[in-house]
């Protein structure tokens, strides 16, 4: 998910216009802790300058709107439109306001009850519930309507801020009562769920059930021949269902015994690429390519083919052993 492409906030439509009105002190959001007239923007703030405000999550309504758009003069703000009766609403809403909280003060949440705000929905020209929005320097920029991702929209309050930085709206808001321990605390994001085939990998590689990891990289791949990180991780696995079961002693030592031989000697190139000695590993098996009948080096030229995938086809190891296996090959 991504924003709309705007390279600047200049020409964009000021909700001002719409919801300017007298606030009265009960409904009014004191952001600053001072004093200012109706409508009155607040000026710019140095990137990192603290900024007190009640919460990092406030109640926006048609009547305080105003301090929220001056709010947006220092703090990126992302509005959430919902309505009581919005099971999607119910879904994105906690999701929202997660995310926001965990930009720890980069970002403030107002909320709006769609259904008892009307001149806000109006003004943000929002066509259903949930809409999520942005408010930067007093003008909206709008982001999604419906439900998204939690990884989608932490990317995409990400890009907020980077055009939030660059219309000199970066302050950090500090709640009134966050302790001093947890102020600036830096977020990270969400990890992106991983395809249901992957996942199920990785769940079975982790309690050691190597011939299941095998058997799920197997299928994704028949999903997607071109699927490069299944293509890696059946390789990796692959290595360590190998080497499974068997001691260094002995494979060096039926190495030793057999110098021609291809499992034991493809057997301790395992063992070596999975000690780091990834050079020595694939010597072993080009020295011993030329050596051996047609199946032997069709069997020498797979298991080559593999390790690459272990080690990673940009490595420059793989470079140079993939150009002395065509070499051999030709």
């Amino acid at each position: 998910m991504s924003m709309p492409s705007l390279p600047n906030l200049r020409g964009a439509v000021d909700l001002s216009s719409l919801v300017n009105r007298p606030q009265s002190s009960a409904g009014a959001v004191n952001t600053a802790g001072g004093t200012r007239a109706p409508g009155e923007p607040s000026a710019p703030v140095a990137a990192g300058t603290i900024v007190p405000v009640p919460q990092l999550i406030l109640e926006g309504t048609d009547t305080n709107f105003t301090a929220i758009l001056d709010l947006s003069n220092q703090v990126p703000v992302i509005v959430d439109l919902w309505a009581p009766e919005s099971p999607q609403s119910d879904e994105l809403s906690p999701l929202l306001a997660k995310l926001v909280t965990g930009f720890a003060g980069r970002l403030i949440l107002a909320r709006v009850d769609a259904t008892a705000n009307p001149q806000l929905v109006q003004a943000f020209q929002a066509q259903s519930v949930p809409t999520t929005a942005a408010v930067l320097a007093g003008r909206p920029l709008p982001l999604f309507a419906g439900v998204a991702g939690e990884a989608d929209i932490h990317n995409l309050f990400e890009q907020v801020l980077e055009l939030a930085a660059q219309n000199g709206v970066a302050g950090i808001a500090q709640p009134s009562d966050t302790p001093p321990s947890q102020q600036g605390a830096p977020v990270d994001p969400p990890k992106p769920a991983l395809p249901p085939l992957h996942q199920e990998a990785f769940d079975a590689a982790e309690r050691g059930d190597y011939p299941a990891a095998i058997q799920a990289w197997e299928k994704a791949l028949k999903q997607n021949p071109n699927d490069a990180d299944a293509k890696a991780g059946l390789a990796q696995i692959s290595l360590l269902n190998r080497l499974q079961g068997k001691t260094m002693a002995d494979v060096r030592a039926a190495a030793a015994a057999s110098p021609d031989g291809l499992e034991a000697q493809m057997d301790v190139a395992d063992l070596d690429l999975s000690g780091g000695h990834v050079a020595d590993a694939f010597d072993r098996l080009l020295v011993l390519y030329p050596k051996l009948d047609a199946d032997g080096k069709n069997a020498v030229r797979t298991r080559l083919l593999e390790l690459f995938e272990v080690v990673g086809l940009t490595d420059p190891m793989v470079n140079a052993a993939r150009l002395r296996l065509t070499n051999l090959l030709y």
